[in-house]
C-alpha cells in the first residue's frame, strides 16, 4: 500500500491508485468515462493572479481525447496585457494531469485541470510565472545536484456580521475554540475542499489577528500545507486561494488575503517554508541534528537577495504597512532559531532525539524514528499579494546563489546575519543598527530588483521582459511617500484597503 495516496481525499487519486505525478492521458479518460464526467474546465492563473476558466463539454471520447492532448488557444493579450500585443496574441493552454480533480463547487461532474502557456512554436512561454518557477527549478538542480522543496502558510480574514456572544478577545486569536472563535466550521469546509482538490494540508488554526470594524468580526485564519517539490507547492497556494473564496461566497460571507486591513491589528503573511532534498533526503540538517552546511549556504543567499523578493513577494503598497515592527513580520534582514521577529526563522525540528510519545503516553512502547524530514527554514516576508510562481522561482535562485558562492564567504554571511532573541527588544538595538532594513515601498522594491536583476536572468530564469513588467507595474504606484501620508490622514490607509482588498 502506498501511504502518500492511501485515503487520498481527491476522487482522481483514489479512483486510479496512482500518484498524480504519473498519471497518464489515458488514465484522465478513464477517469473521465467511469465517473461520467460531464465537464472538463481548463484552469490557468493570469497576469493577475487570478485564476482564469475554460469550460469544455464532454461531447465525444474522441473530443476530449483531443482537447487533453492538443489543449486550447486562448488570448494571450488578455491574459498578460503586459507582456502581449493584440497584433500578434495567441497563446496555447495544454493540461497538466498530475493537477486534476473534480470540482467541488460543481452539480455538473465537473474534472479541472491547470494548465501551462505555451507559444505559437510550441516553447513554453516566455513570461508565464509557472513557466519561470519550471527554469529556476531546473538551474537549482543543475547547479546543485539537489531538489528545491517547499510549502506555504495562507493566511487570511474572514468577515461575517458581529456577534455579540462569547466575544473574542482582541488579538489573541491564536489557536482560539469555538465558541470565541466563530469561523472554525468554515475554515474546517475549506481544508476538506481544498484537499479534495489535491492539496496536501499540514493542518489549520485559528491565528492572532481578531477585531471589530464597522459591526464586522474579523477573524484570522491559517492553512498551513506539507512539504512538496515547489511545483506543487505553488500550485497548491493558487488553488487553495481559489477554493476558500468560493466557499465564503456560497456561504454568504467574506474573506480577505489582503497584507494588512487596519493599523495595530495582525496582518496576513504568506510564509514559505523550504528545505533541501538530495537522494530523496532531508540535506536541511547535518549529522549533528543541527542545520547542516548547505542549508546555511542557502540562508545566506536568502540574505543576500531578501530586499529584491519582496518585488515577487510584496506586490502592492499594502504589504509594507505590514512589515513593521512588534508585529510578528520582519523588518531587516537577519535569520535565527524559533524567532519570528526574524526574516528567516528555523521552526522546531524534531532533533531533540527523544520520543516525546512514548513519554506522553506510558503504554505506547518507546521507538525510534526518523524525523529528519520535518526541518525547514521559513521567509516569512511575503504575502498574498505575490505571484506565487515567481515568489518560489525568485527564492528557488536566491538559495541557488547561496550555494553557488564560495563556501567560506556563504557561512560568513549566515554567522553575520543570525540573531538569537528579537531584534526589537533594546538589547538588540547594536545588532540592529547592522542589519540592512527591507524596502519599505514598493518603489523601493523595485529599486532592489533593479540593482540585483541580472541574478534572476542569469540561466535564463527570469526573462528580462517579465523583469521589466514587475518593476513597471511597482513604480506605477508612486507609493514612496505613503507612510507618511497615511499617518497624517487616517481615511487614507482604508482607502489603500478598499482598493487593494482583493490583491
Amino acid at each position: 500500500m502506498d501511504k502518500t495516496i492511501a485515503l487520498s481525499p481527491n476522487k482522481v487519486v483514489a479512483f486510479l491508485g496512482k500518484r498524480p505525478e504519473t498519471f497518464t492521458r489515458e488514465d484522465i479518460l478513464r477517469f473521465i468515462v467511469e465517473n461520467g464526467i460531464r465537464m472538463v474546465d481548463f484552469m490557468y492563473p493570469a497576469e493577475d493572479g487570478r485564476i482564469k476558466t475554460l469550460n469544455f463539454t464532454v461531447n465525444s471520447l474522441d473530443y476530449i481525447e483531443t482537447v487533453l492532448t492538443e489543449g486550447e488557444r486562448v488570448d494571450g493579450s488578455s491574459l498578460f496585457p503586459s507582456f502581449i500585443e493584440a497584433g500578434n496574441s495567441d497563446l496555447y493552454v495544454i493540461p497538466r494531469y498530475r493537477t486534476a480533480f473534480v470540482d467541488p463547487f460543481q452539480e455538473v461532474p465537473t474534472l479541472c485541470l491547470l494548465c501551462s502557456y505555451y507559444d505559437k512554436s510550441g516553447n513554453a512561454f516566455d513570461c508565464s510565472p509557472h513557466a519561470t518557477l519550471m527554469r529556476a527549478e531546473a538551474a537549482f538542480e543543475a547547479s546543485t545536484g539537489m531538489q528545491f522543496e517547499a510549502m506555504g502558510e495562507l493566511e487570511y480574514y474572514v468577515i461575517r456580521d458581529e456577534d455579540p456572544l462569547f466575544p473574542a478577545t482582541d488579538q489573541k486569536g491564536y489557536h482560539e475554540s469555538e465558541p470565541f472563535a466563530k469561523l472554525n466550521d468554515f475554515r474546517r469546509q475549506c481544508m476538506l475542499y481544498v484537499a479534495a482538490t489535491g492539496g496536501q494540508i499540514k493542518y489549520g488554526h485559528s491565528e492572532v489577528g481578531n477585531f471589530t470594524l464597522d459591526g464586522k468580526i474579523w477573524e484570522q485564519n491559517e492553512i498551513e500545507f506539507l512539504p512538496c517539490p515547489v511545483e506543487t507547492a505553488a500550485d497548491q497556494l493558487v488553488l487553495a486561494k481559489w477554493v476558500i473564496r468560493n466557499l465564503a461566497y456560497k456561504n454568504g460571507i467574506d474573506v480577505s488575503f489582503a497584507p494588512k486591513i487596519t493599523t495595530g491589528k495582525a496582518g496576513s503573511g504568506m510564509h514559505i517554508h523550504m528545505r533541501l532534498m538530495k537522494d530523496g533526503k532531508n540535506a536541511t540538517l547535518g549529522k549533528d541534528g543541527k542545520l547542516s552546511e548547505e542549508a546555511l549556504r542557502a540562508i545566506a543567499g536568502l540574505m543576500e537577495m531578501a530586499p529584491s523578493i519582496t518585488a515577487f513577494g510584496n506586490k502592492n503598497p499594502t504589504s509594507y504597512f505590514r512589515l513593521v515592527p512588534h508585529q510578528e513580520a520582519p523588518t531587516n534582514v537577519c535569520w535565527g532559531d524559533c524567532n519570528r521577529s526574524a526574516l528567516v526563522r528555523v521552526p522546531l525540528g524534531w532533533s531533540a532525539g527523544v520520543d516525546m510519545c512514548a513519554k506522553t503516553n506510558p503504554a505506547e512502547p518507546a521507538s525510534t524514528r526518523d524525523t529528519t524530514a520535518k526541518q525547514t527554514f521559513e521567509m516569512r516576508s511575503p504575502d498574498c499579494s505575490a505571484d506565487t510562481y515567481q515568489l518560489m522561482a525568485g527564492l528557488c535562485v536566491a538559495c541557488r546563489i547561496g550555494l553557488e558562492m564560495p563556501k567560506e564567504k556563504a557561512l560568513e554571511i549566515a554567522r553575520e546575519k543570525y540573531v538569537d532573541m528579537d531584534i526589537h527588544r533594546a538589547e538588540s538595538a547594536a545588532k540592529l543598527a547592522t542589519l540592512k532594513q527591507l524596502p519599505t515601498c514598493c518603489a523601493e522594491s523595485a529599486d532592489a530588483l533593479e540593482e540585483v536583476r541580472s541574478i534572476f536572468e542569469a540561466y535564463d530564469v527570469f526573462r528580462p521582459k517579465m523583469i521589466d513588467g514587475i518593476v513597471r507595474s511597482l513604480r506605477s504606484f508612486d507609493d514612496a511617500n505613503l507612510h507618511e501620508a497615511a499617518r497624517k490622514d487616517k481615511d487614507l490607509m482604508k482607502k489603500l484597503v478598499d482598493r487593494f482588498y482583493d490583491c
